[in-house]
């Protein structure tokens, strides 16, 4: 009879360490003077599911080659389950990575590929093969064990690449930009599987990607990343609904950002002027802006509204004039491009629900009014 693969013979395991990660004052420079990241502070929790996001060249693939031992910081340290890894192997630190380009055995069967980190281990050929039986029936392959990489498609080589990675019952799992090589409809089907493979294995996740609705989508928290530094790490929902400054309200999307001078101030609330006679009002906490300080602020583009251009000489406050320029039918909802008459915020786009366009529609090159509740309204902090 069969019997399971002993824990020693597998090394570190999700169970022995929550896979808490902690990076501190963590730092690298290059020979030629670059710094790919900027002294990051950041935990992440254990069993959780993190999302490092940015464009290219932001530093989120170097911090996460730094986890995984593949780079040395220049600086800092990196704490997995309360330890320093810095200088360990990463079977020493309880880590394993997933590629980009899944890096496949094309000579091996599914089964052997899964099972090829226990046979460089020198796990017993009988144990390592029950253990890679156990984790392809956890990927749902276990009717395409005996083939080829080069016979299954693109998503189900991404499964073998998911379960070769776990099976040696990491504490932390490292996705480099997963989901990258799939088309669109498999990249939304894998980012659900993803998370409930997380979620079933209770693993720590730390995924890189520069696509911000898939980091929304699967993610406990998003680490946005800017120029080698980290411009905010929240939940989604609050990287989303309560961007901290305009790089990241720009970034993350689905925010327009907008800027006045401060007019007045009262209690809970700022009032701006803007261009072309707009005045803005938004809520304020405790340290309000001074009068004449310039602010940034954002707001949904899901909580705006387009209506006809009104005639009336003094637009109401949190109003702005402009021109459609384009419409783009989403399926649940209109998304309204338009030219604003503000310098200084000249592009505004806004989600119309599909049944409210379509009861009142605008068209292109329509002269329009763009208006929103003043709570709607998000102020937004300069980056440090």
């Amino acid at each position: 009879m069969d019997t399971p693969i002993s824990v020693s013979s597998l090394g570190t395991t999700a169970t022995g360490g929550s896979g808490k990660v902690l990076l501190a004052g963590l730092s690298k420079r290059y020979a030629d003077g670059t710094t790919a990241v900027d002294s990051i502070d950041l935990q992440i929790e254990g069993g959780s599911y993190c999302c490092l996001l940015g464009p290219s060249g932001c530093g989120k693939t170097t911090m996460l080659r730094m986890i995984a031992g593949h780079e040395t910081p220049s600086d800092g340290a990196i704490l997995i389950d309360g330890k320093n890894v810095i200088g360990k192997s990463p079977r020493e630190r309880g880590t394993a990575m997933m590629f980009q380009n899944y890096a496949l055995f094309p000579h091996l069967s599914v089964r052997d590929n899964v099972a090829f980190a226990a046979r460089v281990r020198g796990v017993a050929k009988k144990e390592r093969l029950y253990e890679a039986d156990r984790v392809i029936e956890q990927v749902q392959l276990t009717a395409l064990a005996d083939r080829l990489p080069a016979q299954l498609s693109g998503g189900q080589q991404q499964r073998v690449a998911l379960a070769r990675a776990i099976i040696m019952r990491p504490a932390v799992l490292l996705l480099d930009e997963p989901l990258s090589a799939l088309d669109e409809f498999l990249r939304l089907q894998m980012r659900g599987e993803l998370r409930g493979m997380q979620r079933e294995l209770g693993i720590t996740f730390v995924h890189v990607t520069h696509t911000q609705l898939e980091a929304i989508a699967v993610a406990d928290q998003v680490v946005v990343m800017d120029k080698g530094r980290i411009a905010q790490s929240a939940s989604p929902r609050d990287i989303y609904a309560e961007p901290r400054t305009a790089y990241v309200a720009a970034f993350i999307g689905g925010q327009n950002v907008l800027h006045g001078q401060v007019t007045a101030r009262s209690e809970g609330a700022v009032t701006l002027s803007g261009a072309q006679g707009a005045s803005y009002v938004l809520p304020a906490g405790g340290d309000a802006p001074a009068p004449g300080a310039t602010v940034s602020f954002a707001v949904r583009r899901d909580r705006m509204r387009v209506t006809g251009e009104h005639e009336a000489a003094v637009l109401a406050p949190n109003t702005l004039r402009g021109r459609v320029r384009e419409l783009e039918y989403q399926g649940t909802y209109m998304k309204v491009s338009l030219v604003t008459d503000d310098p200084a915020a000249p592009g505004c786009v806004v989600y119309v629900e599909e049944t409210t366009f379509f009861r009142d529609p605008v068209a292109v090159g329509q002269r329009v009014c763009c208006s929103w509740a003043a709570h709607e309204a998000h102020g937004l902090a300069e980056m440090a």
